[in-house]
């Protein structure tokens, strides 16, 4: 798959197949969409693309610093890589762009710069200034400047009964299981491994302090978690702690790992954590030694959970 940050940096000869959106998540949902785009390309010797944007719209047009989204750039390119798009672009999202009609949108982009011969877009996608054009008007630009539509029904997508906004929520509620399966993979983030205070280790349980560079990526709500990560290509599994760490009075949110028989130094090492259960929530514990003797539980529990998951 190519890359490509603007749809002017897009070159192509061949005819291609687009599909438009935020595609917050890359969940069931998306992909089944996503892997419809790539079977018409294979039958009809297009060149399948996804046209996405950032930042996402909300953060231009409303100044919403707010947002989380359940993908960074990276995560999401991967993920279009995995299903066979053969195209994704970035689009820079700014007023500028935000400002262009439809009929631009369509003519400029889409037909010059994208070559398009078939677009699939669900029933309820809207484009151009102010969101002004739908899907009719999208048929209508496609007779006039020859490309097919196809739209993916309400039924097709809500029979699916999948949402970005419904995986974020279970996110929220700590409901994993829910999220995961809706994604059709375990949800996940990367980071750079930093110091910490080191008091883990004051009670057997050193952990890897975890900052995060993209501020928008969504975290699950604090609490402890059975998480599986990945460091320099090796998996291992895990306890996960996500919060402001009440017993020492913490205040700032921090994300810390515990990894199963595990004792290296990786200090600046860049690691992925895949979230596979919410074990409980958060609390402040009377002393060290009650926090500690938590923690040893946590640890059976996980330890358990893990042999069931790898059978």
């Amino acid at each position: 798959m190519k890359t490509h940050l603007s749809t002017a940096s897009f070159t192509s000869k061949n005819k291609t197949i687009v599909t438009i959106g935020t595609f917050d998540g890359v969940h069931i949902g998306h992909q089944k969409i996503l892997k419809k785009i790539t079977q018409i390309a294979n039958e009809e010797n297009y060149e399948s693309v996804v046209l996405t944007f950032f930042p996402h719209p909300r953060m231009v047009l409303q100044q919403d610093n707010s947002i989380k989204l359940l993908n960074t750039i990276s995560e999401k390119e991967k993920l279009f890589e995995t299903i066979g798009i053969d195209h994704l672009i970035i689009h820079p999202f700014d007023e500028e762009f935000s400002k262009l009609s439809a009929e631009d949108f369509v003519k400029k982009i889409l037909v010059d710069q994208l070559n398009v011969q078939k677009i699939v877009i669900g029933y309820d996608h809207r484009f151009g200034k102010n969101r002004s054009a739908n899907l009719d008007d999208l048929i209508g630009f496609g007779i006039k400047y020859h490309f097919e539509v196809e739209q993916i029904s309400a039924e097709e997508i809500n029979n699916n009964a999948v949402s970005s906004t419904k995986i974020r929520n279970s996110l929220h509620d700590g409901d994993i299981e829910t999220a995961n399966s809706y994604l059709g993979y375990h949800y996940n983030f990367t980071g750079i491994v930093v110091k910490g205070n080191q008091l883990g280790r004051t009670i057997g349980f050193p952990t890897a302090n975890i900052s995060i560079e993209e501020e928008y990526k969504l975290l699950p709500k604090n609490g402890v978690y059975i998480v599986q990560i990945c460091i320099e290509g090796t998996d291992f599994f895990g306890m996960m702690n996500i919060g402001t760490r009440p017993t020492i009075d913490g205040t700032k949110q921090s994300v810390e790992v515990y990894i199963l028989d595990f004792d290296k130094e990786i200090y600046n090492t860049k690691l992925t954590v895949s979230v596979l259960k919410f074990i409980r929530e958060e609390k402040k514990f009377e002393s060290f030694e009650h926090l500690k003797e938590q923690i040893e539980k946590d640890k059976v529990f996980t330890i358990q959970f893990v042999s069931s998951f790898i059978k």
